[in-house]
């Protein structure tokens, strides 16, 4: 599983648009939010790299993995 810090995700509508961009890129993924954390989770054969890439194309800003 890996985790994503995401900026601004900050409601249903922010997770909905970086689970389809996840999804687009991987449609087997098993994506999970946390508004509340700001954290996504994504179980994928993609790399951290390509999942990054696909939420901030998502209009979102990934930060450092939280520990």
């Amino acid at each position: 599983m890996k985790i994503f810090k995401v900026s601004g995700m900050n409601c249903g509508h922010c997770t909905q648009a970086i689970q389809k961009a996840i999804l687009a890129i991987d449609p087997q993924a098993k994506v999970e939010t946390d508004i509340g954390a700001q954290t996504v989770q994504v179980d994928s054969a993609l790399t951290n790299a390509e999942l990054q890439k696909a939420i901030e194309e998502a209009g979102y800003e990934v930060g450092p993995q939280p520990s």
